[in-house]
């Protein structure tokens, strides 16, 4: 740590300074050079800032910046949710872009649906939503649809095991106006996730489990805390005679979320059209 911070910041901090007051090639104010980057060097380490005044007219403001991984990219079907209380967050702190946009991610309009609401261009949602995901304020989910398909992951033991993550699941899945839903109801609900059951199964078979749950709040958490996982639909077209744009992307490789997104077909739309297709086999990932 001190070697990183030694190099990254003695060069511009007496280059700023020399330039405005000659700082670093006067005798006097140059022996303080060594007790200077002393004080720099440990509050850096200590706290990653430091405010240094140095004379009449000039303070160093410096901080080390955190180095956080590339985000990933934000798709265009993607649904941007917010990690933390949106009220924490002021207009100021944004880019213009950022503004415009944020009134519009309510962890179920998707990034597409954003752009075309907040009638900002697309690539524009993109990039300030990874920008977003760059800083944590979002995390990624999928759309939520009560067609969509989940199970359970292996890390659903930890609402058993882990306090705190109940408390913030149960605070997050309790409807509005409710008495605070049960952990009992809401482990159920995710265990009962399974392969061939839909959000609207899941619903019809647990209505008692569901009086106090907001089944949208529900998926959405679990998707955030990686309990559960949707099983995608992926067409594969098995002949290769058809060479039309919605065709290109029956390979495997694209979802449907994706192609209903780059064809403007719904769900419902696609699915007819896929069934009645002899070539078309589905992959469930």
């Amino acid at each position: 740590m001190p070697t990183r911070v030694h190099r990254v910041y003695p060069p511009c901090c007496p280059c700023s300074i020399q330039l405005e007051s000659s700082f670093v090639s006067t005798e006097e104010s140059k022996q303080k050079l060594v007790p200077i980057m002393t004080i720099l060097l440990e509050e850096l380490n200590a706290s990653g800032r430091c405010t240094l005044p140095i004379d009449e007219s000039n303070t160093i403001h410096l901080k080390v910046i955190e180095q956080r991984p590339d985000p990933p990219v934000a798709q265009e079907y993607d649904v941007p949710v917010f990690t933390k209380d949106k009220e924490d967050f002021f207009n100021s702190q944004w880019d213009l872009t950022t503004q415009q946009i944020l009134p519009y991610i309510d962890g179920f309009r998707h990034v597409q649906k954003i752009s075309a609401e907040a009638d900002v261009e697309l690539n524009l949602v993109r990039i300030a939503i990874q920008n977003l995901l760059y800083y944590g304020v979002v995390t990624l989910v999928s759309i939520l649809q009560y067609s969509n398909v989940y199970c359970p992951t292996p890390k659903v033991q930890d609402l058993v095991d882990d306090k705190s993550l109940q408390e913030a699941c149960l605070s997050y899945v309790t409807k509005q106006g409710h008495k605070r839903a049960s952990l009992r109801d809401v482990f159920q609900l995710y265990c009962s996730l399974s392969p061939g059951t839909t959000v609207r199964d899941l619903i019809g078979r647990h209505p008692q489990q569901l009086q106090r749950v907001d089944e949208r709040k529900l998926i959405q958490f679990g998707l955030m805390k990686n309990l559960i996982r949707r099983l995608q639909k992926y067409p594969v077209r098995v002949s290769r005679e058809e060479r039309s744009h919605p065709a290109r992307l029956y390979t495997g490789c694209h979802s449907y979320d994706e192609i209903c997104c780059k064809t403007g077909m719904s769900y419902h739309e696609l699915d007819e059209r896929l069934e009645n297709d002899p070539n078309i086999i589905i992959c469930w990932k």
